[in-house]
């Protein structure tokens, strides 16, 4: 049984996906495939966390939400519920990988919308494997880095690969990534592989010059989408708690807009959150920030 006061925003809990009778599920996964076998997962504590600061106020979900222009599900009849975290260990990574694919093919059977909160940039690969037998869909990956190694130190289903292996996806029409800057793990090679096929990369800067339009315009308006943000996508000034921080990153306004601007325009198949570092913030701002935008993808899903 679901502990309730560690429900996000106190929608209901859910034991049993098999019986599920919802339209928007919320999963935590703290395990995936961990960079650093021989300690805990960084991103392990991110979804309670997340949760926690979901019921600051327990008025929350019914006050005025000025971001979202109404109440958190305002008039939908949608119904929103939380599975809870799923079971993992650092030591098998590969029954991680299959427990969340199993999740969430559970999830879409029932014709429900899974939001995953991770969890490190490994979660999405399977959680994307899990559509393998769906409708086809582009990816919308907002991340500092565009993650198209094809394996670090012989790991191919981990660390800064999850686009490489969405890439192998038949379910997947095309790949949009937004938010680039820096430098991360990827060589020229690894851009060259993502340039070479067909991936729209579209930096911070340009998006910050810009605004939203170039990536949506990067998604034919109608067709179905995965939403997949790395939390590093944001400036360190308003995400501090992420393993990477680098300058030059979104705003928090520009991110939500986009999140609303996307679902206005295409219906969203799922979303993952990744890459929160709990111990990493400062006052708790990072967590906020994280559990705001969570709020904004489910208030985005309940409009549209």
């Amino acid at each position: 049984m679901i502990d309730e006061k560690k429900l996000f925003a106190g929608f209901p809990g859910c034991d049993d996906l098999a019986d599920l009778q919802a339209d928007i599920v919320l999963i935590g996964a703290p395990y995936a495939t961990p960079y650093a076998p021989e300690k805990p997962p960084h991103a392990l504590n991110a979804p309670d966390a997340i949760r926690s600061e979901s019921n600051r106020y327990p008025d929350d979900p019914i006050a005025w939400d000025f971001d979202l222009g109404g109440t958190l599900l305002n008039a939908s009849q949608k119904k929103v519920v939380d599975y809870g975290d799923l079971p993992g260990s650092q030591d098998d990574p590969s029954g991680n990988r299959q427990c969340i694919q199993d999740a969430v093919a559970a999830t879409i059977t029932k014709n429900a919308i899974p939001v995953i909160l991770g969890g490190d940039d490994s979660v999405p690969i399977p959680v994307m494997r899990a559509y393998a037998e769906s409708d086809p869909f582009y990816v919308l990956q907002l991340d500092a880095h565009i993650d198209w190694r094809d394996e670090v130190n012989g790991i191919r289903d981990g660390y800064s690969s999850t686009m490489r292996r969405a890439s192998e996806l038949d379910c997947v029409t095309g790949i949009v990534q937004a938010g680039m800057r820096g430098v991360g793990s990827a060589r020229a090679r690894e851009y060259h592989a993502a340039v070479d096929y067909g991936a729209q990369i579209i930096t911070a800067k340009t998006i910050m010059r810009d605004g939203i339009n170039p990536v949506l315009q990067s998604i034919p308006a109608g067709s179905s989408c995965f939403l997949t943000i790395d939390l590093d996508v944001l400036d360190p000034s308003i995400m501090p708690a992420v393993g990477a921080p680098t300058p030059g990153g979104l705003d928090f306004q520009t991110t939500i807009e986009l999140i609303h601007s996307l679902a206005s325009r295409n219906p969203i198949v799922g979303a993952c959150l990744v890459e929160l570092v709990p111990e990493m913030d400062l006052h708790n701002l990072g967590t906020i920030a994280a559990m705001r935008i969570a709020w904004n993808i489910l208030g985005a899903l309940a409009r549209n």
